[in-house]
Parts: structure tokens; sequence; C-alpha cells
């Protein structure tokens, strides 16, 4: 399970994400000195960093390095939720408090993802015709008949 990142770490992750291909030390050093001072040490240490780590692969080009993101921001965040959701106690109940202080987008890209991942649900989200079947199939008989 992915630790979450420091917050130098996520601000060169999040330029490597944003920018999509391979950056240099020199080009995330850049754009992170247009909002704090920093040095070109600190963020060649970070990006070493996130690739000892796993996070960026890099390859030689001259005599930099070219870093690449392993993996998406989403696919970071979904690792994030899920391990603070397997730590719960009580998965359900933490559900219900994580979908409880969703706003109203939050909610509809819930359902938009749900959509995508089980693509039978209705619309109104009520269990699919063949679900609810086969539970009325598993269900004991009624006694009388």
């Amino acid at each position: 399970m992915p630790r979450q990142l420091g917050e130098l770490e996520d601000a060169v992750m999040t330029r490597v994400w944003e920018w999509n291909r391979p950056v240099t030390v020199r080009e995330v050093l850049e754009d992170l000195q247009q909002e704090r001072s920093i040095a070109y040490t600190t963020v060649m240490t970070v990006m070493d960093n996130l690739h000892q780590k796993g996070w960026v692969r890099r390859e030689v080009e001259g005599r930099a390095y070219r870093y690449t993101a392993v993996s998406t921001r989403a696919a970071y965040a979904a690792a994030l939720m899920n391990e603070a959701w397997s730590l719960s106690d009580n998965p359900a109940a933490a559900l219900v408090a994580f979908f409880g202080m969703m706003s109203a987008e939050q909610r509809e890209a819930l359902r938009d993802a749900m959509r995508i991942v089980l693509p039978t649900l209705p619309e109104d989200g009520t269990a699919p015709a063949a679900e609810a079947g086969e539970a009325a199939d598993d269900a004991e008989p009624e006694s009388g008949r």
C-alpha cells in the first residue's frame, strides 16, 4: 500500500502527472520556483527519492535524467482510499460516513464511476433485475405453498 506523499513530493508528482511526459529536474525546478524558493539539489533529491520509492522511472538523456510517472494520480488516490477503508473496523460504516461527506459533484462522479464499473446498474441505483431475481431464487421458500 502506498504511503501518502509528502508536501514537496506531491508538488513534484503533480507536475509529472499534469505534464504527462518525461520531465527533467530543471523543468520541475523552474516551475516550482514560480511558487517558492527552492534549490536544484533539493528537487533532484526529491525526484531521486520518488524513483527509489517506485513512483517514477527514469532514463538517462545526456548528462541528466528524464522522469516519467509509473502510475496516474487517480490510481494513487484510489490506493490511498482503499488503504484508509481497509483500516476501518467497520468498512460499511466508514463508507456511509465517507459518502455523507461528499459534495453533490462528488456523488455524481461516484454514480458515473458505478455506471462504468457496473454497467447493468439502472439509473435509479436499484439492484439490476438479474441480481434481484437471483436473490429471490436464493430465498427460503414460503411455508404453506
